[in-house]
C-alpha cells in the first residue's frame, strides 16, 4: 500500500500567491483612483475627451472620469491673460527687466507707405474664451495668432508714412490692429479674443534719418520739459500772487473803516460840542480854548507866558536856564 501522508510535491506557496494577488488587486484600484480623477484650477477650463473624442467642459474643482485611459482630461487657461510678443522677447520680467539680445529684424522690420523701413516692435494681450475651439480648430493656434498678428501690423504700417507711424498714428495703429484681430480670430473660430495691442519700439532705419528722428524727438521732450516748467511756475506764482493782492484788498479795507470810523467820531463829537455850546456859549468856548492851548503847548519846554499889556517894564529871561 502507498503512503497517502507522504511529503507535498514543491510549489509555489499558497501564501504567496494569495499575497501577489492581493499586490496586483491594490495596484488595479489605485490606478483605477488615479486615472479617475482630476483637479482643475480656478483660471482653468477642464476639457473632456472620451476614446480621444471631445466628450464635455468642466469648470474648476475635482472631478470624476472613466479610467484607464479611456476619458482623457485637458485643461486650458481661460482665465489667464497671455502674452506674445513681436520684435523682441522678455528672458526676465520685474523690477527691472531683461530682454534677449537675440534680433528678431524679420518680425519687426517693414515698409511704410511712403517707401521707408520701420523697425515696429509689439505686444499681443489675448485670452482664451473658447476652450473646445482652442484644442481642437486648430493645429498650432499661437503660430496662427502670431501669423495673423504680423500681417495685421504689417498692412497698417504699410498704409502710412514713417513720420505717421513715429507719431500721431501710433494710437491709431495699436486701436485698428486690436479691432481686426479680434474679427479675423471670431471668423476663423479661433476661440480667443485680443484684450490689448501695444507698441512698444518704433524705429526709423538706422543712419543719418535714425540720427535726424532722434533730435527731433530730443526736441520735443525739451519743449515739453519747457512747457511743464512754465505750467510749475504759474501755478507758483499765480497763488502768492493772489494771496498778495486779497492781503492789500484787506488792508486797504481795514484802512477805509478806520477812517471812516473816525470820520463818524469826529462827526458825533463835533455835535456833542455844538449841542453843549448852544446850551452854554461861554462856558464850552473856554474849554475849547483851553483844550487847544493845551493841545499846542502841552509838550513843550520852558514855556514864558508874558502879558501882552506890559508896556513899561522889560520882563527878564533866564536865559541860562537852557544852557549846560
Amino acid at each position: 500500500m502507498s503512503d497517502t501522508n507522504g511529503p507535498r510535491p514543491r510549489g509555489v506557496p499558497v501564501l504567496s500567491v494569495r499575497l501577489i494577488i492581493t499586490v496586483i488587486v491594490v495596484l488595479f484600484l489605485v490606478g483605477l483612483g488615479m486615472t479617475s480623477f482630476f483637479v482643475v484650477d480656478q483660471s482653468e477650463t477642464g476639457v473632456i475627451l472620451r476614446l480621444g473624442r471631445f466628450n464635455r467642459e468642466v469648470g474648476p474643482g475635482l472631478h470624476w472620469k472613466m479610467p484607464l485611459g479611456i476619458d482623457t482630461s485637458l485643461v486650458v487657461p481661460t482665465q489667464v491673460v497671455q502674452k506674445m510678443e513681436f520684435g523682441y522677447r522678455t528672458e526676465s520680467a520685474g523690477v527691472t527687466t531683461i530682454y534677449s539680445n537675440t534680433s528678431f529684424d524679420e518680425e519687426s522690420t517693414m515698409l511704410t507707405g511712403d517707401l521707408n523701413i520701420a523697425n515696429v516692435e509689439w505686444e499681443v494681450q489675448f485670452r482664451v474664451t473658447d476652450a473646445r475651439a482652442w484644442l481642437f480648430n486648430f493645429e498650432d493656434p499661437y503660430q496662427t495668432i502670431r501669423d495673423i498678428s504680423q500681417s495685421v501690423m504689417n498692412r497698417l504700417v504699410g498704409d502710412r508714412a514713417i513720420i505717421d507711424v513715429l507719431g500721431v498714428d501710433r494710437v491709431t495703429i495699436e486701436t485698428l490692429a486690436q479691432a481686426e484681430m479680434n474679427r479675423y480670430f471670431t471668423d476663423l473660430g479661433l476661440g480667443v479674443t485680443v484684450a490689448l495691442v501695444q507698441t512698444q519700439n518704433i524705429l526709423p532705419p538706422a543712419g543719418p534719418v535714425q540720427v535726424a528722428f532722434e533730435d527731433v524727438n530730443a526736441a520735443i521732450q525739451d519743449m515739453n520739459r519747457s512747457i511743464n516748467e512754465g505750467r510749475e511756475e504759474i501755478n507758483r506764482e499765480i497763488p502768492r500772487a493772489r494771496g498778495e493782492a486779497e492781503q492789500i484788498v484787506e488792508v486797504a479795507r481795514g484802512y477805509a473803516a478806520e477812517r471812516v470810523n473816525r470820520a463818524r467820531g469826529d462827526v458825533a463829537r463835533y455835535l456833542a460840542v455844538q449841542t453843549e455850546y448852544l446850551r452854554n456859549p461861554g462856558v464850552t468856548r473856554s474849554r475849547l480854548y483851553y483844550e487847544a492851548m493845551e493841545e499846542v503847548f502841552g509838550n513843550t519846554d520852558n514855556l514864558q507866558l508874558i502879558d501882552k499889556d506890559i508896556s513899561n517894564i522889560l520882563p527878564l529871561l533866564n536865559l541860562q536856564s537852557g544852557v549846560r
